[in-house]
């Protein structure tokens, strides 16, 4: 920027900033879109539900790894998050955005346990003791 001008100007020029935290470098550009720089904001990261554990969680606990769409798969599917997220908030305690998504998981797999209930009660004594739901 040049003398003279307004530093809070939208400018050109990539500003960048040092996380006090990590000693990490955060750069981006001011105008409309925003490329991290830093390690923590690549997208390198593997997610934590991948494919294949999703074609895990469907063979164990469905008929097959193409049978997504039974309750007791979709039981599995839900815990297996809940359990992340679970972990996740342990750690981040303020994150208010995962926290509802972990209430509106929870009342998801309730529902589909409550139907399975009403459908086949051994089906449903049978996934609460796979997954160790009940105590």
């Amino acid at each position: 920027m040049e003398k003279g001008k307004n530093n809070n100007a939208i400018s050109d020029e990539p500003r960048i900033f040092f996380s006090k935290k990590n000693k990490q470098a955060i750069c981006f550009w001011y105008w409309k879109v925003f490329y991290f720089c830093s390690p923590k904001f690549s997208k390198s990261k593997s997610m934590y539900l991948s494919a294949e554990k999703k074609k895990e969680i469907f063979t164990k606990y469905g008929k097959d790894d193409q049978d997504t769409g039974s309750a007791e798969g979709q039981i599995a599917l839900f815990t297996y998050r809940i359990k992340h997220l679970t972990e996740h908030l342990k750690q981040n305690k303020k994150d208010l955005f995962t926290q509802r998504s972990l209430v509106r998981l929870v009342g998801k797999r309730r529902k589909l346990l409550e139907y399975l209930i009403e459908k086949d009660v051994t089906r449903y004594r049978a996934i609460i003791k796979e997954l160790g739901l009940r105590k």
